[in-house]
């Protein structure tokens, strides 16, 4: 590895390393109850929320997608998507979020959205819990997909791995830190990112 791609290797790696270190700080708390792990007990304040949100929301589309669509489409797509996004983003925030979570420690307490839309129009037959539920596996298996191919590209060009290997090994970590973590891991790291 040439100079400038060694110091950026190894500050993934410490990068990786901090983030694994959230996910195991956060892993006793986190499984406690599964009010903690899924919602992080819902305690997060506005500042962690609103950073976990968007470092969510933008991912790898704001590093390689967005880039793409003002190179093929030119300059102006580009500006008015992201003005659409966070027209959207402020719009979601203003009439929806704060509705979503007072109305969803009423309707039962819920925890997913599934919970949420089940307990909202008090279902019996779960009918509208197993559509929204099965509309979730399908379109985040699509997104956390593309992440993991944004990943593996990205590692693949920088550091001249097997873009295959590099795509398992940015699954094999999101999966572990999240799954040990919980929420209160993800959004804690999501935060970090959203300042670096």
């Amino acid at each position: 590895m040439k100079g400038d791609t060694l110091q950026i290797f190894i500050s993934m790696i410490v990068y990786m390393a901090v983030v694994t270190g959230i996910g195991l700080y956060f892993a006793k708390r986190a499984n406690e109850s599964s009010e903690n792990y899924f919602l992080g007990g819902r305690s997060l304040g506005p500042l962690v929320t609103a950073m976990s949100a968007e470092a969510s929301d933008m991912s790898g589309w704001l590093l390689m997608g967005l880039p793409g669509v003002a190179y093929w489409y030119g300059l102006s797509d580009a500006i008015w998507t992201a003005i659409g996004l966070a027209v959207g983003t402020y719009l979601n925030w203003l009439f929806v979020a704060k509705r979503l979570h007072n109305y969803s420690v009423i309707a039962g307490d819920s925890i997913t959205i599934p919970d949420f839309f089940s307990n909202r129009f008090k279902e019996k037959s779960k009918v509208i819990m197993t559509i929204a539920a099965i509309f979730i596996l399908v379109f985040f298996t699509v997104y956390a997909s593309s992440c993991f191919v944004t990943v593996g590209k990205l590692f693949s060009a920088l550091f001249g791995f097997k873009y295959q290997y590099m795509m398992f090994a940015g699954a094999v970590f999101v999966v572990f830190y999240t799954f040990v973590g919980g929420f209160l891991a993800e959004t804690t790291s999501d935060t970090m990112q959203a300042f670096v």
